[in-house]
């Protein structure tokens, strides 16, 4: 049996923060990773960390806060969320935003997107920062082990945490943790099984996410009377190409930037401004699951090249976007019916114009702020897009010092979890950036927790 301070259970973001953090104080660590490399569902995503009051805020004069910050999570939660991890991610954001810059992250573009009333998105080139966190946790002694799936929770006479049991190429190990066990293994976002029971109407999402992420950790510690949270509000996004496949990450969100969405028909179905899991949700019911991201030459020309979510160019470059002169040409070249979106767009505009309320109470861009804009000035565009069944954002419920709670509330000594593999943070809704933030976030305050444990005091 090998023996560590601690065990972490996935390479992901939050993975990957819990090791480096935990192996730079001096622990023995060792990282097991069910696939071949590291990154799973972090590496697939678009790379925005939520944060609030930084550097890049101040150089574009945004005036975000905390408290602004605190106030979008709470509402877009529904009154689900638990305060106390909000709060937690909130009271440790600047340590963690200034730790992955002292890890060498430059955050190269800063947006507004779902859920929030200031540009808090900081884009980074995440593939690069999980590779600097794996060199992190090697270079200080750390030790990471791909094609190692953990497949059971050791526990001694207590119920304490102390170890797990692992399948790996040279068959069955068991590793020892003397300080506990990180659970990071991510959701279930391809775990059919699970799926089936919380939210079978999501099966019919495109499914993304991380090869590995079928629900392991989340298993595990149900298994051993861990609490679970959100489990009812587990929903995909909504914005992604219908032939979306693993090989990038491919999401639109145009009705951030003033589109509008419609349905085969050519109708509208939802305030555009609304988080895109509200949006995805929405769009399952949908005739074949489609919605079109309807816009003119004004909101092309706010695209942002190289921008996850807002790159309307490359997706022009890949052919899925389709474009006309005029909106019975759009019509005809998308599939959607012509009489419909005429008439959809002129409601749209009057709308827009002030001369009769929205259809669906849309009155901004995102979340309520931005100035809507008419779909008018050809030419025309339309991307066919589905809902993504991305990642599921419930999970295992945890203290703010990431310590997992069984179904009566008490902690399960010696175990952790941090990452989306975690419930109780984001409620009803997810905002952009705070899963990877909250990854990086927890994954520090498991570290820090496990640390002070086992750190006799002086």
């Amino acid at each position: 049996m090998a023996g560590y301070d601690v065990v972490v259970l996935g390479a992901g973001i939050a993975g990957l923060s819990a090791a480096a953090a935990a192996a730079e104080a001096g622990l023995t660590v060792a990282v097991l990773e069910k696939t071949d490399s590291i990154g799973g569902s972090s590496a697939m995503s678009g790379g925005f960390f939520a944060f609030s009051g930084t550097a890049e805020q101040a150089a574009d004069a945004i005036g975000d806060s905390a408290e602004d910050f605190r106030d979008d999570l709470i509402r877009l939660g529904g009154g689900h969320a638990d305060v106390s991890l909000i709060d937690a991610y909130l009271e440790n954001q600047d340590a963690t935003y200034a730790w992955l810059k002292e890890h060498g992250v430059a955050f190269s573009a800063l947006e507004v997107s779902s859920g929030q009333s200031h540009a808090r998105s900081h884009l980074s080139p995440i593939k690069d920062v999980l590779a600097e966190l794996a060199r992190t946790v090697v270079e200080h002694g750390g030790v990471l082990f791909t094609r190692h799936r953990a497949t059971e929770l050791v526990t001694d006479p207590t119920g304490r945490v102390v170890g797990v049991r692992s399948s790996g190429p040279e068959g069955p190990t068991e590793f020892a943790a003397r300080g506990g066990v990180v659970i990071a293994s991510g959701g279930f976002s391809r775990g059919e099984d699970l799926l089936k029971v919380f939210a079978p109407e999501q099966l019919a999402g495109i499914p993304y996410g991380g090869l590995g992420n079928t629900g392991d950790g989340l298993k595990m510690a149900w298994k051993l009377g861990a609490g679970l949270a959100d489990m009812s509000f587990v929903s995909g996004t909504y914005g992604s190409h219908p032939e979306t496949g693993i090989e990038f990450h491919e999401l639109l969100t145009a009705n951030y930037l003033g589109a509008i969405i419609v349905n085969k028909d050519g109708r509208r179905f939802i305030d555009e401004s609304v988080s895109y899991k509200v949006l995805g949700a929405a769009c399952l019911s949908q005739p074949g699951g489609l919605g079109f991201e309807v816009f003119d030459s004004t909101v092309r020309a706010r695209s942002h090249a190289g921008v996850p979510l807002n790159d309307i160019g490359f997706l022009e470059d890949l052919g899925h976007v389709f474009k006309a002169d005029t909106l019975e040409g759009l019509a005809d070249a998308a599939g959607i019916n012509a009489v419909g979106l005429v008439e959809t767009v002129e409601a749209y505009n009057r709308a827009v114009a002030g001369e009769q309320p929205d259809a669906y109470g849309r009155t901004g861009l995102v979340n309520g702020t931005g100035d809507l804009v008419p779909v008018l000035h050809p030419p025309f565009y339309a991307y066919p897009a589905k809902t993504l069944m991305t990642s599921t954002y419930c999970g295992l419920t945890i203290t703010p010092q990431a310590q997992v709670k069984d179904v009566t509330g008490h902690v399960i000594e010696g175990l952790f979890a941090v990452g989306e593999v975690t419930g109780g943070f984001h409620g009803a809704a997810y905002m952009t950036g705070t899963s990877l933030g909250k990854g990086a976030v927890f994954g520090r305050i498991a570290a820090h927790a496990i640390t002070a444990a086992l750190t006799p005091a002086s």
